[in-house]
């Protein structure tokens, strides 16, 4: 299964491509893990333009506000983050408590509070 990306996430992705300037047709969302964070492992989200031959690579097409205006976001994925991340849907959330870009992975037996680590 791929990495998804949810329409809240795809919109957000899209608002910070526009607010750094970049070009989103060359733009990719690079998502991974590192070693490290208080369960193990640690998230990492990167826009790039850069993508090897051995990453795996999604596109999700989502809609800004009218269907007309739909927008493509290409998300890439190093072999060995991939192991850990099969499944995980990328969410946005705006809430009170906080704002920030959430992890929904299957894959994860433990989380720590915050949801930025996991171990598997």
């Amino acid at each position: 299964m791929p990495v998804t990306v949810t329409d809240n996430a795809a919109r957000e992705i899209a608002s910070i491509i526009k607010q750094q300037d970049l070009d989103p047709q060359a733009i990719r969302l690079r998502v991974g893990v590192k070693g490290g964070g208080c369960s193990g492992f640690s998230y990492l989200l990167d826009l790039t333009e850069n993508s090897k031959d051995s990453d795996e690579s999604w596109e999700y097409e989502y809609s800004k506000e009218q269907p007309e205006d739909s927008q493509v976001i290409t998300v890439v994925c190093d072999p060995k983050s991939y192991l850990y991340l099969n499944g995980t849907e990328i969410d946005f959330k705006d809430e009170v408590m906080g704002r920030g870009f959430v992890f929904n992975n299957p894959n994860a037996t433990n989380t720590c509070g915050c949801g930025s680590s996991f171990s598997a």
